[in-house]
Parts: C-alpha cells; structure tokens; sequence
C-alpha cells in the first residue's frame, strides 16, 4: 500500500537532506535535516502560519484589491471614508496624550507616540476603511488599465473629502468631551502647539515632509497585505508608521484632525505657543495643499508605480499582447 503523509514528510528528492539521512546518511543529521524539510513543506506553513505573501504576490494583491476599491457603492465609499477619518484622528488623539507627557526623553516620546498612532491604521486595516493616503496605491489599478482615470480621481476625491468629515468631527468630539483637560490641561496645550506648527510649516517643508510620510504609510498598507493573520498584519503596521510619526513627517488626514482641534481650542487654553496667528481655517488650508500632493506623490509614485513597474509590467504586457492578436 501506498504511503499518505498528507504533505508532511521531508522530500525524498535526490539530493534533498532527508532522503540522504535515508539511505545510509549519519544518523546524527538526521533530525536535523527532518526539521529543515518539515518546514518547508506547504502543508506546515499552511498549518502554522508561517509563510506570508510573496511581494510579487502582494503587488497581484493590490491591484485587484484596487479594482474593487475603486468599484464600491458610493454610500459606501463615504462611510467608509468618515470612518478611517475618525480612526485616523483616534490614532491622533492617542498621540497627542502620549507626547504630552514631559517627563520622558525627545526620542522615547516620539517612538512612543508613534507606537500610539499606529492605532489609526491598524483600525482602518484590520476593521475595514477606506483612507485617501492608502488609496493611492489605486493607481497599479489604474495604470494596469483595470480602472479608468476617471473613476481613480473620483475615487481620491470622495475619500479624501469624507476623511476630512470623519476627522474634522472627531476633533470636535474630543472637544466637546474634553478630554483635552487632562493632566492639568497638558494635553490641550500639546494638541495647540501641534497644530500651530503644522500650519506654520513652509510649502516646501511640508510637501517633502508628506512625501516621506506616504511612502511609509503605503509600505505599512503593503507589508499588512502580505500578512495572512491579524496579528501579521498589526505587526507590519506598526513598524513603518512609528517611523514616519517619531520622524515628524506629515499625513494630511491626520493633519485633519490635529488642525481644528487646535482651532477649536484656540480661545479654551492658555498657551505661549509661537505661529497662534496661523493657527486658522486658512492655514489648515495652507498645510493640506503641499501635504497632501506630497503625499500622492510619496504614496501612489515611489512605492505604488515602482512596485507596478517591478512586479507587474510584464504581466500588462503579456496580457495587452493577448488582447491583441
């Protein structure tokens, strides 16, 4: 009768380390070599989760998740938008409580800052949202021509607009809750001084500051589609997004929040902050501008077309060559 072992034996290819143990190897070895084959075999990793997608089979990932993205209902485009605006501006308020805590060194308090933003991301991966800086990788979509122009720009304009909804009104909620009284008012005057710096920023400064931001915000969104648990996915997160944030770099739907909840407690904390006089509808506008096309730029040019380019030229190719004949 024939031997099932479901998978689960070592090879017993020639050459391979097991089928030498077999066949007269040093019994010492063998162990060994059972457990380098036993890993490698698909039914353990299957098993035990410890294989994860390839890039090229994240690049694939992408692009069809993008198809789908970009077909979604428009109710559902905009609620889900609202949503990773306010999951977002969570990530952000967690922040602002962690960073205002003086007591810590400049560095402890930026990685742990970061560590608490990385809240946002995980909330709009893991529970389901649609958020504009993610969604720049739309374009592999859109230059593979499996969505037109038209529907990517009007794909980015919906979710950018109802992240600004989503976020815009959790900063008024954390206003109205005040929560922002903490620790003797500290976390209103971190939230304060943020925000007047944010809009005291240079164009320049702040475009090249979004720039680094979405690329390590899209490498996040793309080491998470490599994942194949939640916890995968989490820890993929977390990495990329505690370095743009302890950095200082500049996400414009974070900067929605952080923003008007300045402004709104303009006129309820006293503070010594510098720029104040910029602190305003205006120079939100001000700021968004340069980070927000930073971060198409960052996001959907030096991580989602460069991967396209490496991963999935030659598949449009073939299949507009195919189309032809």
């Amino acid at each position: 009768m024939e031997n099932s072992h479901d998978g689960l034996e070592p090879s017993a290819a020639a050459g391979a380390p097991g089928s030498q143990a077999k066949k007269g190897g040093t019994l010492a070895n063998w162990p060994e070599a059972r457990t380098f084959a036993l890993w490698e075999c698909p039914r353990v990793k299957e098993v035990f989760g410890f294989d994860c997608y390839s890039p090229k089979e994240v690049a694939e990932r992408v692009e069809i998740v993008g198809v789908a993205k970009a077909n979604l209902p428009l109710l559902s485009q905009v609620a889900l938008g609202v949503l990773a605006g306010g999951f977002i501006g969570l990530g952000a308020m967690f922040f602002t409580l962690v960073v205002s805590d003086a007591s810590q060194s400049f560095a402890i308090t930026r990685v742990l800052g970061g560590v608490a933003f990385s809240l946002g991301l995980i909330l709009v991966v893991v529970a389901g949202a649609e958020l504009f800086t993610g969604n720049n990788l739309l374009v592999m979509a859109t230059v593979a021509a499996r969505i037109p122009v038209a529907r990517f720009l009007q794909n980015m304009v919906v979710i950018y607009v109802a992240n600004f909804v989503g976020a815009v009104g959790l900063a008024g909620l954390v206003e109205f809750s005040a929560q922002w009284q903490m620790n003797g008012s500290s976390v209103g005057k971190t939230a304060l001084n943020l925000a007047a710096a944010k809009c005291a920023l240079s164009f320049g400064e702040a475009f090249f500051k979004g720039v680094l931001c979405n690329v390590l915000v899209c490498l996040a969104v793309w080491l998470a589609m490599a994942g194949r648990t939640v916890a995968d996915k989490v820890v993929a997160i977390v990495f990329p997004i505690t370095a743009f944030v302890a950095c200082g770099f500049e996400h414009s739907v974070a900067n929605m929040y952080f923003i008007p909840l300045g402004i709104f407690l303009r006129e309820q904390v006293a503070s010594d902050a510098a720029n104040l006089d910029v602190l305003n509808w205006a120079g939100l506008a001000r700021n968004l501008l340069p980070v927000t096309l930073g971060n198409l730029l960052g996001g959907g040019g030096m991580v989602g077309l460069v991967y396209w380019v490496i991963y999935r030229r030659d598949a449009f190719s073939n299949s507009a060559k195919t189309h032809s004949q």
